[in-house]
């Protein structure tokens, strides 16, 4: 089978980039894997590139000249936002090759990606046949214009059909896939199913002893719920780490000065994230937005650590209050501080057993073994018709 893989690379390298080629390496070992990569610009360029993702003609041709040189079995398109623009999937349909869509984000829905607004949850978008709340609201890069030329887009595809001749649908939680199916998308709802992400289970960290401590990993920003996670350890004795770089970096420090248990270890590369997941008590992941498929999530699990996160989104289907982690309630610093103590209370064995059922986890959703099985019955299954 061949198997051409596009992703439009965003301006810096994220998650997103980082699950493109993890699938490509595994893929590659049974399929003949090729790799379109389209490049978000900066400028001048990218604000024309914006512009002409509603019909990306130059996207179309370096696509088909693509498509004959490989001539593909299926095509597995990861992001199409704004370079490559929706047209390719209109391509695809031209040369009668099945199209697969990976959805990261919530693009499709609202022009914010993230249903998120001013640091709180925006789902107005979710069910109306046009956003004109979000443009208002400014919701894409805080600019009107942007903001409805993004929705236009999306909205104009969704007329002329675009988003319908897309053959399956791969959302990466059940959560993401009952949203999709009750919104305003129009698309049958059994073109979506879930392919959950994956990660390598660490080699080299077995001898690593566990500390008594909390670590949070991933970008300083608002919507990581980093302003919720001080003020839930600030003024207690609860230890936490705190790896990584963003917005509010400089805010971090200051508190990590000021509070003697919070401790701002800076960004770490993969090695150094493993290590920290392997030596601490538990992950916070206090999020107030729905995410995605959080890879950090899916490492914790792969280290035998449990995860205390908000109950929301993707967490509240990933992680299981009682077994592999504990919930609260999103945006409420005070129940996450209880939930921080009820774990600390818990007994030795009893924090074994949950680092146990966090590997089990990881070994029943989101190991490398699994993916091969999952990308061959989506594969075949949209081949057949």
């Amino acid at each position: 089978m061949k198997i051409l893989q596009i992703h439009t690379k965003y301006q810096n390298f994220g998650g997103e980039d980082t699950t493109v080629l993890q699938e490509k390496e595994l893929l590659s070992v049974s399929y003949e894997v090729e790799l379109l990569f389209f490049q978000n610009k900066k400028g001048i360029i990218g604000f024309f590139q914006f512009l002409c993702s509603i019909w990306n003609i130059s996207a179309s041709k370096n696509l088909a000249k693509k498509i004959k040189e490989i001539n593909p079995d299926v095509i597995h398109i990861h992001n199409w936002h704004f370079a490559a623009g929706p047209i390719i999937i209109r391509t695809c349909n031209r040369y009668k090759i099945p199209v697969v869509m990976t959805i990261q984000n919530f693009r499709l829905l609202c022009p914010s990606a993230l249903l998120l607004h001013k640091n709180a949850l925006f789902t107005e978008s979710v069910n109306k046949n046009f956003p004109w709340l979000a443009v208002k609201k400014k919701v894409y890069r805080n600019s009107f214009l942007q903001t409805f030329w993004l929705a236009f887009v999306v909205w104009f595809h969704k007329n002329i059909g675009t988003w319908n001749k897309v053959d399956k649908y791969l959302c990466l939680t059940a959560f993401a896939v009952d949203l999709y199916k009750n919104s305003s998308l129009g698309v049958d709802a059994n073109k979506f199913t879930i392919k959950p992400n994956f990660t390598y289970l660490p080699q080299g960290l077995d001898d690593i002893k566990r500390e008594n401590h909390f670590l949070f990993i991933g970008r300083l920003s608002e919507e990581k719920g980093i302003k919720l996670l001080i003020n839930a350890f600030e003024n207690s004795s609860i230890k936490l780490k705190i790896a990584g770089t963003g917005p509010l970096e400089d805010f971090v420090k200051e508190c990590s000065n000021k509070c003697k248990n919070i401790e701002y270890i800076g960004n770490l590369d993969k090695l150094g994230v493993l290590n920290q997941l392997k030596k601490c008590n538990a992950l916070v992941f206090p999020s107030i937005w729905y995410e995605g498929m959080p890879l950090t999530i899916i490492e914790s699990f792969a280290c035998s650590t449990p995860i205390i996160s908000s109950n929301l989104g993707a967490m509240s289907s990933m992680i299981v209050h009682g077994e592999n982690g504990f919930h609260f309630e999103s945006g409420n610093a005070n129940h996450f501080k209880e939930v921080l103590v009820q774990f600390n209370t818990l007994s030795k064995n009893e924090k074994n057993e949950m680092r146990q059922k966090a590997f089990e986890t990881y070994k029943s959703h989101y190991s490398p073994e699994l993916q091969l099985g999952y990308f061959e019955a989506i594969y075949n299954e949209v081949l057949r018709k």
